[in-house]
């Protein structure tokens, strides 16, 4: 089952900055130019914590952005540019929006509170892409440097009726919290605190099973940092609490121990207003790559259509147009639609699960980057030959510009799609969701002393 519980959050104090000066995208979305921003918005903006710059003599101080980033952080709180919430709270999260080429306005709900974590053969959280070992040493250092999250492992949960939404935002009211960011996402956030509607919640999301949507590599990081005080923890139970593993307060409940959880925002995935982008592949560095001779190696697995020189737009909407397994291949000179034969697709990939064979990125990785551009596994994981870029139109860009052979455009993994795998104890290949928009970092932060 899924425990969530209320924390004593901090947050940046209205009264000593502005929340539009300090709070950030996730740390893996901020392009050098937005860190360099960033910098330059605010002394105090999160981004010197969660992304610091390395500085000159790093080294022979004894320094680093990681001792820096505690060092802020502990002196944030010190100067009361971070203020901690009297009471333990969780938070009702409102994104408004209007997704990249639609005018549509959506907006999706969710709360903030920590979760526990839960090893994934418990079957409570499921992830459902692979990670990779360097973000996940960075943000360690960090965790162990500051002892604290600051941003939120975004998580999915099923609620087709929608009864933790109603618990948290029936009633409104003003948000105590309001900031538009850079992508013009207008956040808002509601600080609840009574006992008894927290107490509601926690019970509402007991017999959830999770799903992270966002931040496999902070889950994983929480999870092996969480095991080193676990063994520790469990001998000071069995002396001193009889074997108790949650402690209680004002009876409301909190994690065993702090390390056991991290924090999160909950989304409902029957929710209306979840939106996944597609990530496009750009392939480049790609010796003796020959258009031509690319297209006719496809022909084995895929249908091709030629498809007149155009701009990306409207490569994208042509895609959009199919019902089957598809993707579009942009050369300099030449683009195709590639539509896969089935019957050849599944003797090619007979020892993947069927709903693994039917993604169009499963054909996309396995067949047309590994076994046509000949792409080990390692290669792709690595990014040696490969970007993952949100912009088709910056992909096909960057074939025309000459920095790189070949752009593949794909639609958006569905919903549908993530939870039959992710359940299934499976992983899709890397960056095949883009969850949009993305939480903000800095709403609210859980110290873990």
């Amino acid at each position: 089952m899924a425990r969530v519980y209320p924390f004593r959050a901090w947050r940046y104090n209205p009264s000593a900055v502005r929340l539009n000066d300090v709070l950030t995208q996730p740390y893996d979305k901020i392009s050098p130019a937005m860190q360099q921003a960033y910098y330059q918005r605010s002394s105090f903006n999160l981004v010197r914590v969660i992304l610091g710059l390395p500085e000159l003599f790093d080294a022979e101080k004894g320094e680093s952005v990681y001792t820096r980033s505690a060092r802020d952080f502990r002196a944030w709180r010190e100067q009361g540019v971070l203020i901690q919430e009297k009471d333990p709270c969780v938070f009702g999260y409102a994104q408004r929006f209007q997704a990249p080429g639609s005018q549509e306005v959506k907006e999706r709900r969710g709360f903030i509170a920590l979760g526990k974590l839960y090893e994934y053969a418990e079957q409570v959280v499921f992830r459902h892409e692979q990670t990779l070992s360097k973000p996940k040493s960075d943000r360690l250092n960090l965790l162990k440097a500051t002892r604290a999250h600051f941003g939120q492992i975004f998580m999915l949960y099923s609620d087709p009726a929608g009864s933790v939404e109603k618990i948290l935002f029936e009633g409104g009211g003003p948000a105590d919290a309001e900031v538009t960011d850079e992508y013009g996402v207008l956040n808002r956030l509601w600080r609840v605190k009574d006992p008894a509607t927290i107490r509601l919640l926690v019970s509402a999301m007991e017999d959830k099973k999770l799903i992270i949507a966002d931040g496999h590599h902070r889950y994983e990081t929480a999870l092996n940092y969480g095991r080193e005080f676990a063994v520790e923890y469990a001998a000071h139970v069995a002396v001193d609490r009889g074997g108790k593993t949650e402690r209680s307060t004002s009876h409301l409940s909190e994690p065993p121990f702090p390390e056991a959880a991290a924090m999160m925002t909950f989304v409902n995935m029957d929710s209306e207003g979840l939106v996944i982008l597609p990530t496009h592949r750009v392939a480049h560095s790609l010796d003796g790559f020959v258009p031509a001779e690319f297209a006719r190696a496809a022909e084995q697995f895929f249908q091709l259509e030629v498809l007149a020189d155009a701009d990306a737009a409207d490569y994208v909407e042509r895609l959009r147009k199919e019902a089957g397994t598809a993707f579009v291949a942009v050369t300099r000179g030449a683009a195709w639609l590639l539509r896969s034969k089935p019957e050849t697709v599944q003797a090619a990939l007979g020892e993947v699960p069927e709903r693994q064979r039917r993604l169009d990125l499963t054909q996309l990785h396995s067949i047309v980057l590994e076994r046509l551009l000949k792409l080990d596994a390692e290669k792709i994981r690595e990014q040696t030959n490969i970007r993952y870029l949100r912009d088709a139109g910056e992909a096909v860009e960057q074939v025309r510009r000459g920095e790189a052979e070949v752009a593949f455009l794909t639609n958006p993994v569905k919903m549908e799609q993530l939870r039959e795998v992710a359940f299934a104890g499976e992983v899709m290949p890397q960056k095949s969701t883009d969850f949009y928009p993305k939480l903000l970092s800095g709403l609210a932060i859980y110290a873990l002393e």
